[in-house]
């Protein structure tokens, strides 16, 4: 693949969790199809390549956006969203329409994005699915705010009774008064591959400190422990109001910062604001791909 030239590409992140972004818009199919997940992992790695949670593919839109944004783990696994991508993409897509709001799509939703008079970004990712369907569950569970599952022994569990949420991917939520307590890189990645989540789940540990406040803690699916995971955070602001912890307007705080979260009563929607920042622009090495 080393006759594919220099492709440019700009490292990208909100709140701490990374990306590399590459725009293919203008670019033949045969670039948007280099990308395997060997290519995506050599790319994401920490020590050998660039290092990213995501890697993101701007593509042409699909179904009459301003863009259509593709999202790979680290592990190079395709998924539905990405709520901090979806702040950075729209970003740049704000900046090249000049429009007020632009639509930023993927497999996952359709996302509306603008920049209110913060400077930050809001993005509209849509309504929670809460059905055990939707999420999806392996098994029948009709109220999802909470499902018995637990881990550790049956009279003592290390911890217990998630909420689950589908914010265009599988979230578990565990309500604990201490995020730092349970070390996540133990259990993260025990609960994420559980039989309960058919497609994986992120996992979260989180803090009400009040109404109007949680701290989080993520271990994301085909990532690992993450500075911030803006799906989670809208899917813990969701579990908490459901289960009447927290209003529906919160903060949550996570390792790399805080994101602005509102559950609206009108139409089901949540809206995230908070940061999209840009780090450099550089070039894909050619061995990337001929390692791949």
């Amino acid at each position: 693949m080393s006759d594919l030239g220099a492709i440019p590409f700009r490292k990208m992140n909100g709140l701490g969790n990374d990306f590399v972004v590459v725009d293919v818009r203008a670019c033949a199919p045969t670039l948007e199809n280099a990308f395997s997940d060997a290519v995506v992992r050599a790319i994401a790695d920490r020590e050998t390549g660039i290092g990213c949670d995501q890697f993101i593919l701007i593509e042409r839109p699909r179904a009459g956006g301003d863009c259509f944004m593709g999202i790979r783990n680290a592990d190079g696994d395709e998924v539905e969203a990405c709520g901090n991508a979806a702040r950075c993409i729209a970003s740049l897509m704000l900046d090249e329409t000049g429009k007020a709001e632009v639509t930023v799509e993927t497999i996952g939703a359709i996302t509306k994005g603008w920049r209110p008079e913060t400077g930050d970004i809001t993005v509209d990712m849509g309504a929670p699915k809460l059905e055990w369907q939707q999420i999806p569950l392996s098994e029948e569970i009709r109220d999802t705010r909470g499902i018995e599952l637990q881990i550790g022994p049956i009279d003592d569990p290390i911890l217990h009774t998630p909420a689950v949420v589908n914010m265009g991917n599988p979230h578990a939520i565990f309500f604990v008064d201490d995020v730092n307590k349970v070390d996540l890189t133990q259990v993260g990645p025990l609960l994420e591959n559980h039989p309960m989540f058919p497609e994986r789940a992120n996992i979260s540990l989180a803090h009400v400190t009040d109404r109007g406040h949680m701290e989080l803690k993520v271990w994301e699916r085909g990532v690992g422990l993450t500075k911030a995971c803006g799906t989670a955070a809208c899917a813990a602001a969701v579990a908490g109001a459901r289960k009447r912890l927290t209003d529906r307007t919160s903060i949550v705080s996570l390792p790399g910062g805080d994101l602005h979260l509102e559950w609206r009563e009108g139409d089901d929607h949540v809206l995230m604001t908070g940061p999209a920042t840009f780090d450099y622009d550089g070039e894909l090495d050619a061995r990337f791909f001929e390692a791949a």
